[in-house]
């Protein structure tokens, strides 16, 4: 079964800080991140996404870190994103995966950042049915 564009779900780390970082978490880069995404993607044509907002992925040492969801699809977690200017291609990895049914976009087809950012791709959860 195809999931609906909007079942899809962006998880943004906002407790995600380089190194030395504010300890103020609105100040932290994963939640500027987190902000700045919510507000792009309740512009109208924006991609329809639920965003989510998540107090650790566990990939401290490749912040910005955001994961990418959806029923039936494989889930993607990616790093080193940059929260001053990662906004659209997030945007563009949204559409691509959108465009799937089942979350897999082609490596080269991927925005250069989710090519060198990616940290893990996760299989869909499979139920089993009754025989």
């Amino acid at each position: 079964m195809t999931a609906a564009p909007e079942e899809i779900c962006l998880h943004v780390c906002v407790t995600c800080r380089q190194a030395g970082g504010p300890d103020d978490k609105a100040l932290r880069p994963g939640a500027v991140l987190h902000r700045a995404l919510s507000d792009a993607l309740a512009q109208p044509g924006a991609p329809a996404v639920r965003v989510e907002a998540v107090e650790c992925l566990s990939v401290c040492k490749r912040p910005c870190t955001i994961a990418v969801s959806g029923p039936g699809r494989w889930t993607y977690i990616y790093g080193d994103l940059d929260a001053e200017i990662s906004i659209d291609t997030i945007i563009e990895g949204l559409r691509l995966y959108a465009a799937t049914s089942d979350g897999l976009v082609p490596w080269r087809a991927r925005p250069e950042a989710f090519r060198k950012g990616v940290v893990a791709r996760i299989p869909p959860f499979k139920t089993s049915s009754a025989a």
